[in-house]
């Protein structure tokens, strides 16, 4: 914006020029000034741009009558009005006008006494205003607070203006001359150029000239500061210039030098060059390579600058790009492969199978990206290695879990410091080959903060149509994944994001029998142990009837972990007894179990036979997999009221209270009358009170056992049930029914009440897991009790 009034200080005037006030009007017409506030006692040179100034100037002149200075509040506004303006000013009469080349005029004022407007009178064709004039309150020169006072002024004054562009020498040396204390506070402050206006217009304001002096030395001290405070910023900004200039010149010295001994960077440019003539990679990559490699020539070989760009080139080679290993395309290889590592787990080979078989008849096809979920230890993640060597793939395990930084999947941009790349690219040029076998352990315990999310960083890695050009942070290319097989893993499926459990194949991976579990235990963990501890096959065996006991009475669990514990706790003690030399058992029988393992820690899992009125067996399933959980009700003469306990869950609770009430509304079906049923309370409780539990699925076991203690009569034996209830009778199905049905085989449950909508899952599972099991199918609790009873 261009300035409209450029001030310029002039030393001149006589401060003591006094006006007799009957000579100066009521009435004046107003100057409105930008960013400018003229004193008493000074002369100005001013430059005039506004129509309405310029002829408020020229009227003046022609008529010789006095103006009004005044400052405007708001220097943007074009047209100021009275609320525009400030309410002090001077008085000041025109000395001369200069007309500019430009069109603007210059006028030199000459100001006398402090006004204060008290009403604007009119507007046109300038500002006039009705003003009262005030007077200063003045001092002695000579006396000596007086001459100390303007010493710090002028002290204070001279350092700001050798700071600022009004620094001359001649206007320091005519600083010097005055020996006026009013006309030196007024000059000061008119000539002192301050960052808050309003602190200039204070100064105006005050009739005492010693106030007004020392509000002044405040001013100009503030000033002091901050001119040394711009005068260190802009030394240091200097330096870091002259800094910068110095270290360019040394660089280029260095680089002349090394090139005249032989030490420049062309060796680490001819190789880089050189293992890219090997690579296979699409030709804009390559474009992008000889790019950065120009950048690595322009950098000196001892700036940080250097080593971030040689990482990055490096990177860029050990990435396969298109480099890929040969799949093995033997169906029966493959399969003999899974099944020498693996039992069972049918689901999850047929699926490898079939992608290899699609892959012999096409030659090329997307790979699957799988999701197994299931209980821990069932061997989910070691699939995933059993799979790369079926296929004759490389092998690269990531684990998620904990993990909360984006950048773990995505990298960082390689421009900060310690920046590296995802976990993903990381693995596939340690793989050597574009198309690994890369597991991604635990996706259900991934977490986010403040960093980001790094399941929505997985969204495009695990999409087979966008993964073909998956962009890392740090190679800041697209990267091909769609030849990587990816397949994650999961206790539970509940905690992965929505968007990210739709792109991947969901093959669920329920747990094993008891007899799976002692086909395993001897023909792998038994020989992986023995091998590890450095025992020959001969020296330690497990009866079968050994195997069942450790697995029923030593663990508890859908997998085979704790399994695989115990045979190396047996194993680790046999070693000991060989090692000294003591006499053992070459075949472990259960008789041996208690010396080698200690008491039995689990009796829980088995079914008790509902043999007293109220108990009644039901089916949970939890992460750890399917178990039986036993619902206890037990009945008092009361007032109708039921009770639960057990650590139960809102949802729980509301099965319980569903289950009272449709009791309640049907209490035939106890055998009794409204008015009987009223005066009974019942206490429900579900053992262990210290486990949380939660969930629907116990709606018609709870149902039956309020009934069976309200009849005081005990259910069938070798029965279990599963199945949400509703308000109305109805039976609903209910998941984790593979899980569910494991459970009961390890209980010893031989019927199981099942919802009828249910009956689809139950015939999906195999022979093997149901053999031996006899199924109920109802559609309503009528029903149920019928059958129970």
């Amino acid at each position: 914006m261009k300035q409209d009034i450029n001030i310029i200080p002039v030393v001149q005037g006589d401060p003591s020029s006094k006006l007799d006030e009957s000579q100066l009007p009521d009435v004046l017409p107003v100057l409105a000034l930008r960013n400018a506030a003229i004193f008493p006692g000074t002369v100005f040179p001013i430059t005039i741009g506004r129509e309405k100034s310029i002829r408020l100037i020229q009227d003046a002149e022609e008529h010789d009558f006095f103006i009004g200075a005044v400052p405007q509040t708001d220097v943007t506004v074009e047209d100021p009005g009275a609320e525009d303006l400030y309410s002090y000013g001077t008085v000041c009469r025109i000395l001369k006008t200069l007309e500019m080349p430009d069109g603007t005029l210059t006028a030199i004022l000459q100001a006398f006494r402090r006004i204060q407007i008290d009403t604007i009178v009119g507007m046109d064709p300038y500002i006039t205003a009705r003003v009262y004039y005030l007077h200063d309150r003045s001092y002695s020169s000579s006396t000596p607070d007086i001459k100390a006072i303007s010493e710090s002024v002028k002290d204070k004054a001279m350092q700001v203006l050798r700071s600022s562009n009004l620094g001359s020498r001649e206007s320091i040396g005519a600083l010097k001359a005055i020996d006026n204390f009013e006309f030196l506070v007024n000059f000061v402050a008119t000539t002192i150029d301050v960052e808050n206006f309003k602190e200039k217009m204070e100064l105006l304001q005050y009739d005492d000239l010693k106030v007004r002096a020392m509000k002044l030395l405040t001013v100009l001290d503030v000033q002091v500061q901050l001119m040394k405070l711009k005068q260190d910023i802009n030394q240091k900004v200097k330096s870091d210039i002259d800094q910068q200039q110095r270290e360019y010149y040394l660089n280029s010295q260095l680089r002349t030098i090394q090139e005249e001994l032989g030490m420049d960077d062309a060796e680490d440019v001819d190789k880089f060059r050189e293992r890219a003539t090997k690579k296979k990679w699409p030709k804009e990559i390559g474009e992008a390579f000889e790019k950065e490699l120009a950048k690595l020539q322009k950098h000196n070989p001892n700036s940080p600058d250097y080593s971030v760009q040689y990482n990055y080139l490096d990177f860029m080679l050990q990435l396969p790009w298109d480099e890929v290993s040969i799949d093995n395309l033997d169906l029966k290889h493959a399969q003999d492969v899974l099944d020498e590592d693996h039992y069972g787990l049918d689901t999850v080979k047929d699926r490898i199978i079939e992608y290899l078989a699609v892959l012999k008849l096409k030659g090329n096809m997307k790979s699957p990206i799988l999701c197994l979920a299931g209980p821990p230890g069932v061997g989910k993640t070691s699939l995933g290695k059993s799979i790369a060597r079926a296929l004759g793939r490389k092998y690269v395990r990531i684990s998620l879990g904990g993990m909360h930084d984006e950048a773990e999947i995505r990298g960082h941009r390689k421009t900060y410091v310690g920046a590296l790349p995802g976990r993903i690219l990381n693995g596939i040029a340690r793989a050597g080959t574009s198309n690994p076998v890369i597991v991604l352990d635990e996706i259900d315990k991934l977490g986010a903060d403040f960093k980001g999310d790094p399941s929505s960083a997985l969204l495009e890695a695990l999409d087979p149509e966008q993964n073909s050009t998956f962009h890392d942070n740090y190679l800041d290319l697209d990267y091909d994944l769609s030849k990587v097989m990816f397949i994650t893993t999961a206790n539970s499926t509940s905690p992965v994001q929505p968007a990210l459990l739709d792109r991947m194949e969901l093959i669920n991976v329920s747990g094993y029998l008891a007899e799976e579990k002692m086909e395993i235990a001897k023909n792998f963990l038994l020989p992986k142990q023995l091998k590890e501890h450095g025992i020959d096959s001969k020296s330690l065996k497990i009866s079968a009837a050994g195997l069942k006991a450790i697995i029923d009475e030593y663990t508890h669990e859908s997998g085979v972990r704790g399994l695989e514990k115990q045979i190396a706790k047996i194993a680790r003690v046999t070693a000991k007894k060989i090692a000294l030399e003591q006499e053992y058992p070459t075949t472990i029988k259960p008789e041996h179990l208690k010396e080698y393992l200690g008491l039995p820690t689990n009796f829980h899992d088995m079914q008790k036979g509902n043999e007293a009125p109220g108990v009644v067996t039901g089916l949970a399933w939890t992460q750890m997999g399917g178990e039986i959980l036993f619902v206890e009700s037990s009945v008092s003469a009361g007032k109708g009221v039921m009770t639960m306990t057990g650590n139960l869950g809102d949802v729980m609770k509301e099965s319980a209270t569903i289950a009272y009430q449709y009791i309640k509304a049907h209490p035939e079906m106890a055998r009794m009358d409204s008015k009987t049923f009223a005066e009974k309370d019942i206490h429900v409780h579900v053992p262990e009170g210290a486990t949380p539990k939660d969930g629907p699925s116990a709606g018609i076991t709870m149902v039956t056992s309020m009934v069976s203690a309200l009849r005081a009569e005990s259910i069938k034996k070798g029965i279990a049930m599963t199945g949400e209830m509703t308000l109305r009778g109805r039976v609903l199905p209910v998941g984790g029914i593979k899980e569910k049905i494991l459970a009961a085989k390890r209980a010893g449950v031989t019927t199981i009440v099942i919802s009828e909508e249910n009956r689809k899952d139950v015939e999906d599972i195999k022979e093997i897991y149901v053999k031996g099991l006899c199924f109920h199918y109802v559609k309503t609790i009528d029903e149920v009790i019928d059958f129970v009873f």
